[in-house]
């Protein structure tokens, strides 16, 4: 369990992240000419299978799951619900940003970190301690919507 100041220093990074994240997400869906076709074709590691990612057949749900898991996301750390999961989901998401800008040892214009990792490491974090614990509605959602569906809390978390 952390300290007054450790719970609101994860309540604030909760939030500031799930800005970001929501941001992130809204602004791809308003923008009807976003895809992420030129970021996987791109990809310097695995480029094969970010070029399959990309292609005709899948790019509709790949677009679909960065634009809606995204918002989502954000929305799921903003009011603390939901957190271990969608940040599990969340960081996943994130190494998938991080590996097509990988050169080993280079990442972008940096050396094998940029922010993606982080990110990443943050939603693990979140994931890990519960964050939606720390003043968010994860123990009132658990109480009231969780246990008139008891299968939902195994991937709950």
């Amino acid at each position: 369990m952390l300290d007054k100041l450790g719970a609101r220093l994860i309540i604030a990074l909760r939030i500031v992240m799930g800005w970001l994240m929501l941001y992130a997400g809204f602004s791809k869906l308003l923008d009807p000419s976003w895809s992420a076709h030129g970021y996987g074709m791109s990809a310097k590691t695995f480029h094969g299978f970010y070029q399959w990612i990309v292609s005709p057949a899948n790019i509709g749900w790949v677009n679909f799951i960065n634009e809606w898991g995204m918002t989502l996301l954000g929305i799921s750390l903003i009011l603390g619900i939901g957190v271990r999961l969608s940040s599990t989901m969340g960081g996943i998401l994130m190494i998938f940003y991080y590996l097509p800008g990988l050169d080993f040892p280079y990442v972008g214009n940096g050396y094998l970190v940029d922010q993606h990792i982080i990110y990443a490491l943050v939603l693990f974090l979140f994931a890990a301690i519960r964050a939606g614990r720390y003043y968010g509605l994860e123990e009132w959602f658990e109480k009231t919507f969780l246990k008139k569906f008891p299968g939902f809390q195994k991937i709950w978390g």
